[in-house]
């Protein structure tokens, strides 16, 4: 099959130039790079944390509870057939009738019992789950999250990966990635540079609800001995 008149042979295919980043988005001179959360896809544009069910402090407080009502009620009844109280219901209700207010013992038992009650009300009213990061929803049915702990770990494999890393340090906080790493060659400001490129790729690939900003420092390795 013959070609076409003028041509040359194999003709060169376009290069097609990846687009840069904005320099808003990422600040390669700096130790921290600030750059703007991926929009989600969730109705109202947030991804609500994950609620704990707090299975263990609402048993232990039903257990108490119901041990409670079970053993004064049993006592009542007690009392009604003919038997005598327990000693211990006679003994709690002369000390509440002889004690003042301002007794040691009954400061004492209410400061107790108001940090028990604190507690419980801070367990109401917070979700829980801290170590787990919501994820952006694609579906309005389903809801994914990442484990801090895999998302450091990930963030720190991609931070080995780049030229002069000897070792490095991710801490994934929920609105922060502390990165610290020990480079051994090339110029701190260069692998700084390449750290805050790989980790800013590496962190909107976590598909992150709510994209944590980043801050990454590098230092040369300690002197032995």
């Amino acid at each position: 099959m013959s070609e076409p008149p003028g041509s040359g042979g194999t003709q060169p295919l376009p290069v097609v130039e990846q687009a840069r980043r904005d320099d808003d988005e990422l600040g390669q001179s700096a130790s921290g790079a600030t750059y703007h959360p991926l929009p989600t896809l969730s109705a109202d544009g947030k991804a609500a944390r994950f609620w704990s069910p707090r299975r263990v402090p609402a048993a232990l407080l039903a257990l108490l509870v119901l041990a409670g009502a079970g053993l004064l009620l049993y006592d009542v009844v007690a009392v009604r057939a003919g038997h005598p109280a327990m000693g211990w219901r006679r003994e709690l209700a002369h000390q509440l009738g002889e004690r003042p207010l301002d007794d040691a013992a009954v400061l004492a038992g209410a400061a107790v019992a108001a940090l028990a009650g604190l507690w419980l009300v801070v367990l109401a009213v917070t979700p829980g789950h801290r170590a787990l990061l919501p994820m952006r929803r694609s579906d309005p049915d389903v809801r994914a999250g990442l484990h801090r702990g895999a998302a450091a770990m990930v963030l720190r494999d991609r931070a080995m990966d780049v030229a002069g890393v000897q070792s490095a340090r991710v801490r994934m906080k929920r609105s922060k990635v502390d990165v610290r790493a020990v480079s051994h060659f090339r110029e701190l400001d260069d692998v700084r540079g390449d750290l805050d490129a790989t980790l800013t790729e590496g962190i909107h690939g976590l598909g992150l609800a709510h994209t944590p900003r980043l801050s990454v420092h590098v230092a040369r390795p300690g002197r032995k001995g």
